[in-house]
């Protein structure tokens, strides 16, 4: 039982090759492409809105050199999306079950962030590992703890990812078991846990696509934390002009 339990996070095999690097391309096969027509298809207009209006968000409280990342952003929330929603089908593998893959997302955003902080602003970068105000005796202690703290997000990242997928997972089979086996031997309460089913599948629908967010969101705010405006581009606060150079650098680099 606990061995066919877990056989559904075992990457498919085809003639002995895994087929985990093929299941990562489904993001790009399923995403509407551009086209040189005056008027594109529903799925191309909803899908370039929900991108613009998404990335506007996450890019928001970043500064104008982060802007820089929207198409990268923008890019890891929609594979992350893709992977996540595909993966709730029968007969599908979801590849952000695997936590070496969730890894390997997480580790090189996350570096990217501190090396861009460190090459940009090594001062400010550095103060982090200190707090303003912190008692002598307590900066040695103070600076291990942050610097553990640091060293732990793509961890956390990686391990956050993984956790809520395969717990959800895990529920809907043993939901879906246990709705089989009620069924065989109580006919008249199968609607207990096929209700039950139901709603667990509607939540874990939400599950994928808050996770997409949560794990895009986090990386944005890392990247916020070692991005700034120079002294001399600093911009009003009632101009406008940030979300217009937003908007420039989401069409230029998404093609949208």
């Amino acid at each position: 039982m606990m061995t066919n339990l877990f056989n559904q996070f075992e990457a498919p095999q085809m003639f002995g090759t895994k087929m985990t690097l093929i299941t990562l391309l489904i993001p790009l096969v399923l995403t509407p492409q551009p086209t040189n027509r005056l008027n594109a298809n529903r799925t191309y207009t909803l899908t370039k809105w929900v991108l613009k209006e998404i990335t506007k968000h996450l890019m928001m409280p970043a500064s104008k050199n982060g802007f820089k990342w929207a198409p990268l952003l923008a890019s890891l929330l929609l594979m992350l999306l893709t992977l996540n929603i595909v993966g709730m089908f029968p007969y599908t593998f979801t590849p952000t079950t695997q936590l070496s893959v969730n890894m390997a997302l997480a580790l090189p955003l996350w570096l990217a962030t501190v090396l861009t902080g460190l090459r940009t602003q090594p001062t400010k970068s550095i103060a982090h590992l200190l707090p303003e105000g912190t008692p002598a005796l307590l900066i040695p202690t103070l600076i291990i703890i942050e610097s553990i703290s640091l060293l732990i997000r793509p961890i956390a990242l990686g391990v956050r990812l993984t956790a809520n997928l395969t717990a959800g997972h895990l529920l809907l089979q043993l939901i879906s078991t246990a709705a089989l086996t009620t069924t065989k031997m109580a006919p008249a309460l199968f609607l207990l846990p096929t209700l039950l089913l139901i709603l667990l599948m509607i939540l874990e629908f939400a599950v994928a696509i808050i996770q997409a967010y949560v794990f895009t969101l986090l990386t944005c705010l890392y990247l916020q934390e070692n991005t700034y405006d120079p002294p001399n581009t600093l911009i009003p606060h009632g101009n406008p002009q940030p979300m217009t150079n937003l908007k420039c650098h989401i069409s230029i680099h998404t093609g949208l």
